[in-house]
């Protein structure tokens, strides 16, 4: 599991543009109006072959100079709960502010990993400014400019070195591992109570290392499962959460320690920012997905055109991977939340999925061969075998080609479309590789 990096600090000293960076991303991230949709607050960045998550702090800061020192303070103390490495950034042009020594007077009382970050050192004679970081008690300060990527790299090899321990799994039993995520107030609480009501047969909760997810075994039904909490089974942490940040961070966790997502969608609300953020976090760790329109019951419009109506919205905007079930439910009446149960169980039973390498090519080449991949430059590509990578997080194909390098992504699109018509692998990503024959 990968660990999780927090970018802290006052507003305005390029947390944005070095997250954007880390994650090789060019998105916007934050807004300094309060209330604008805040989209991209964390991501995935790889550096010397480990892989570890990202998360902006920026975009919760309200824009209101009496709520910015308790806002701040308050993240502060969520990223040291929940995360393994803190980078705190400050701005060498501006130099030390009254903000700067209020967060590190609380980042020096943890005992997490911190790199204090002086950011906009864009000439030589900048640096000797940094110097007065020292101040701030918190080491040598590294030395970045987050818009033209110097000294990065030097920052990046002592994170990747701070990471004392490999995430070790502490669940060992081959059975599913199941995340109910969803933005705050989408019913998670609900719906895990409603899984574990007074004729429970639950396991002791499991903790796993330090700031990792709780697992509760779920033997009821039939059903033999994990679920990984995000929100009501561990007690309330001890900060006073902002609720959106709060839940980003753990979903992150809960997402990464899981094989199968249950998303919760608030039917009352319709399809948000944060639901998009939280879906496109399942896609970049390739985890199973059934999501679930929660408080059905609270909707007037309950006819199947309105169904219709609200599956295509989700889809569209969670497009191009739309090969996922989408049931209405409800966690307080209990309205179809057993067929949640059974379809998380399908998807991950999906993920082990094997086709054999005969039938595979048997149904594709023809396919392959009426539609091949368009001509680049002059040059035809021909698909030759197609087998599935066998031991793999998810199922992955290697298709071998004569040119792979010219089959572009709509191409493998196309296949992985093909691939989901012919056999059932809904909920699940599928890999493509082009390899050459």
């Amino acid at each position: 599991m990968a660990n999780l990096v927090a970018i802290v600090g006052r507003p305005n000293v390029g947390k944005s543009t070095l997250f954007n960076r880390l994650t090789k991303t060019r998105h916007a991230i934050v807004s300094d109006e309060a209330g604008t949709t805040r989209d991209r607050q964390y991501g995935k960045c790889e550096w010397g072959n480990k892989e570890f998550s990202v998360v902006d702090t920026g975009g919760w800061v309200v824009n209101s100079d009496d709520v910015f020192e308790e806002e701040i303070r308050r993240q502060v103390l969520i990223a040291i709960e929940e995360c393994d490495v803190i980078l705190f950034m400050v701005d060498v042009k501006t130099g030390v502010t009254d903000l700067d020594m209020a967060v590190a007077n609380i980042l020096r009382r943890s005992k997490l990993p911190t790199f204090l970050v002086s950011n906009k050192v864009d000439s030589n004679e900048l640096r000797y400014d940094a110097a007065e970081f020292y101040s701030l008690g918190l080491g040598d300060p590294f030395c970045i400019s987050s818009l033209t990527g110097s000294g990065t790299g030097d920052l990046l090899d002592a994170v990747v070195a701070s990471f004392t321990k490999e995430m070790t799994e502490v669940i060992e039993e081959d059975i599913p591992r199941i995340a109910v995520v969803g933005r705050p107030n989408a019913g998670k609480s609900s719906i895990i109570n409603a899984f574990l009501d007074d004729n429970r047969n639950v396991v002791t909760d499991i903790a796993g290392t330090t700031r990792d997810s709780i697992y509760t075994k779920y033997e009821k039904f039939g059903f033999n499962f994990y679920l990984v909490d995000t929100a009501g089974i561990r007690k309330k942490n001890k900060v006073t959460e902002d609720l959106e940040y709060y839940s980003v961070m753990r979903s992150i966790r809960a997402i990464e320690n899981s094989d199968v997502c249950v998303l919760m969608v608030d039917a009352t609300r319709g399809i948000e920012g944060q639901d998009i953020n939280i879906f496109q976090l399942i896609q970049k760790n390739q985890k199973g997905l059934v999501v679930v329109v929660n408080k059905w019951d609270l909707v007037e419009d309950k006819s199947n055109e309105a169904i219709r109506y609200f599956e295509r919205a989700i889809r569209d905007r969670f497009a191009p991977f739309t090969d996922f079930t989408i049931i209405f439910a409800s966690a307080v009446t209990k309205q179809r939340i057993f067929r949640v149960l059974e379809e998380a169980q399908k998807v991950y039973d999906v993920r082990t999925k094997k086709v054999s390498t005969a039938k595979l090519n048997e149904v594709m080449l023809p396919i392959i061969e009426a539609t091949p991949p368009p001509s680049l430059k002059g040059k035809y590509i021909k698909i030759k075998y197609v087998m599935q990578i066998p031991e793999t997080r998810v199922p992955s194909f290697v298709f071998y080609a004569n040119l792979p390098q010219y089959v572009k992504e709509p191409y493998k699109r196309f296949l992985e479309n093909q691939i989901r018509e012919h056999w059932d692998f809904k909920g699940t990503p599928i890999n493509i590789y082009i390899r050459q024959k």
